[in-house]
């Protein structure tokens, strides 16, 4: 599934297009490869998003394209979720 697809369906980004914009500006990191919206994901990847001053980790637990609200949390496990300080 595509990157920008998976942040969408599994609720991570609410949007595609935004989901899209976040992965072309280099805010998203496969596997620990900076990855672009057209990226393959598969089931046991590693995403590690930047949402500003917060990074968030997640490991691909499911791949579900027509995710309803209540089981889009299953398509992932949190693995870390750290603020920083972009000053340091």
């Amino acid at each position: 599934m595509r990157l920008d697809k998976y942040l969408k369906v599994s609720r991570l980004i609410k949007r595609r297009t935004l989901a899209k914009e976040v992965s072309d500006q280099g805010r998203v990191q496969v596997n620990g490869n900076t990855a672009k919206a057209g990226t393959d994901v598969k089931v046991g990847d590693e995403i590690v998003i930047r949402f500003g001053q917060r990074v968030v980790t997640i490991k691909v637990t499911g791949l579900n394209e027509h995710a309803s609200k209540e089981n889009a949390k299953g398509m992932y496990e949190l693995v870390k979720e750290e603020r920083i300080n972009e000053n340091d």
